[in-house]
């Protein structure tokens, strides 16, 4: 598709993205088209800013590989056998889905807090590209604990980087994924390069030098002034869950609804072992070698210039881009729910607008992993209902889709099982007196799945007569 038709916006008007219907069978992509998809979106701009987190936190070297092979292989399981067998069995997106369960005003409350925080997990995104930028035109950004901005041209820069990305997500899902699939080859090269040019720097001069150097200079198990300290249950749960809103949390049926197969959720290896296994450690590399310079505050896009130059630029400024284009567009679907009415290319620019605005307070990404685990909080319950409601309901002799088949405007039981596993996860936080909000979301997704099949068996057996189960 050419250029001048990605700008055309009467195309947009007329692009069919099944907000309210299952997508067709001839409508579906093939395995490569989200091996492109996830690969772009997870080699983000945002790996600048989570892997040298764990050098910062002290984590050992021994605790990084571990807990990275583990956690990826667990989120790769959690997108092939929970969402994306869910999305290929319904074809809808997670927001109809869930309005057909607990109604349009319950649905509304989660699309809109969703809608929010796809928009601030797209802004970090916006931020990070403007920060490789600014150093192109010789522009400082703020660095990584930085909290607001601090200069006009900066700003201008996060404007000139979000219009480009709303009007990407603005052309819908195959737009979306062939932006990334043009990018994803060329990206895990540069994160590669960046990683190994760095090495000499810091004493590796063989094979046999890098776990000496891992464990001395980079993943010291020593966390810098200020920092609490990771360990390898630290890095295991943040790699399962840093996405678990998409997988476990079902965000992702959004995506993957288009699939031929349920069995191409495995395209997320693709993102995770490329993006969150050797993209954090390359850049937890480069984040090494800035302090031992002196820079113990660098901007995402410093520590790729001092990889790979030009080329570390421009690659954090395009996987920028392929994760800001489809999380704005999820965005715009989630918002698009709220408003039936409106087209969801005009609510996915307002979107656009919105993230860039919030891109401009650098805050975004200096809390980006407390961000993160709200959004985990959040998200992961509703997930745990969705399943339950499709496939474990009907073996129940329970009412899929309740508020569909009732009229119902508001489920009373979805939203007891929402409030009960926020609170859960939340208390459990706090009682142990955790520092690190993704151990919220795994007890929240498992007590939401037990507190809803309890509550959904109450309500349409004891309380209410229920109607003929029908399937979801």
């Amino acid at each position: 598709m050419s250029i001048k038709k990605w700008l055309n916006f009467g195309e947009a008007k007329n692009i069919e993205e099944y907000e309210r219907t299952p997508v067709p069978e001839s409508k579906t992509k093939n395995f490569k088209d989200f091996v492109g998809l996830v690969a772009g979106e997870h080699i983000a701009g945002t790996e600048f800013v989570i892997g040298p987190l764990f050098v910062l936190h002290g984590v050992s070297a021994k605790d990084l590989i571990l807990g990275l092979l583990i956690g990826n292989i667990l989120a790769t399981l959690s997108w092939a056998l929970i969402c994306a067998p869910t999305a290929v069995k319904t074809r809808l997106t997670i927001f109809y889905q869930l309005e057909k369960i607990c109604g349009f005003n319950l649905v509304s409350i989660y699309n809109f807090v969703n809608g929010l925080l796809f928009a601030v997990s797209a802004a970090a995104m916006i931020g990070v590209s403007a920060s490789a930028i600014g150093i192109l035109f010789d522009i400082k950004g703020p660095g990584l604990t930085s909290l607001y901005p601090d200069s006009f041209s900066w700003v201008m820069i996060i404007v000139a980087v979000g219009s480009v990305i709303a009007i990407v997500a603005t052309f819908g899902f195959e737009i979306v994924a062939k932006f990334s699939s043009l990018f994803a080859p060329w990206m895990p090269l540069i994160f590669l390069a960046a990683g190994l040019a760095i090495l000499p720097q810091l004493g590796v001069t063989g094979i046999g030098d890098f776990w000496e150097v891992a464990n001395e200079k980079i993943w010291t198990g020593v966390p810098v002034a200020g920092q609490t300290k990771y360990t390898f249950w630290h890095v295991m749960i943040f790699a399962w869950l840093c996405n678990n809103a998409m997988h476990i949390g079902l965000s992702d049926m959004s995506i993957y609804r288009y699939a031929k197969k349920a069995s191409y959720g495995f395209a997320s290896a693709f993102g995770m072992f490329i993006g969150h296994f050797m993209a954090w450690i390359a850049s937890g590399i480069l984040c090494a070698y800035a302090i031992n310079i002196g820079n113990t505050d660098p901007s995402p896009g410093e520590i790729a210039y001092l990889g790979a130059g030009i080329a570390g630029l421009l690659c954090v400024v395009v996987a920028g881009w392929t994760t800001a284009n489809p999380t704005i567009y999820r965005a715009g679907l989630a918002v698009q729910a709220l408003m039936p009415f409106m087209k969801r290319w005009k609510i996915t620019v307002a979107v656009g607008v919105t993230a860039t605005a919030m891109a401009c307070f650098p805050v975004i990404i200096s809390k980006l992993d407390q961000f993160l685990g709200i959004y985990a909080l959040v998200a992961a319950p509703v997930g745990a209902v969705v399943l339950v409601d499709i496939f474990i309901f009907p073996k129940m002799n329970l009412t899929s889709n309740l508020a569909e088949v009732r009229k119902m405007k508001f489920n009373l039981s979805v939203a007891i099982t929402w409030v009960i596993a926020m609170a859960s996860g939340y208390g459990l936080y706090n009682y142990f007196n955790s520092d690190f909000y993704f151990f919220m979301a795994l007890p929240g997704w498992i007590v939401a799945a037990i507190v809803y099949v309890i509550a959904g068996y109450l309500q349409q057996k004891v309380f209410v007569k229920s109607p003929k189960t029908v399937k979801a």
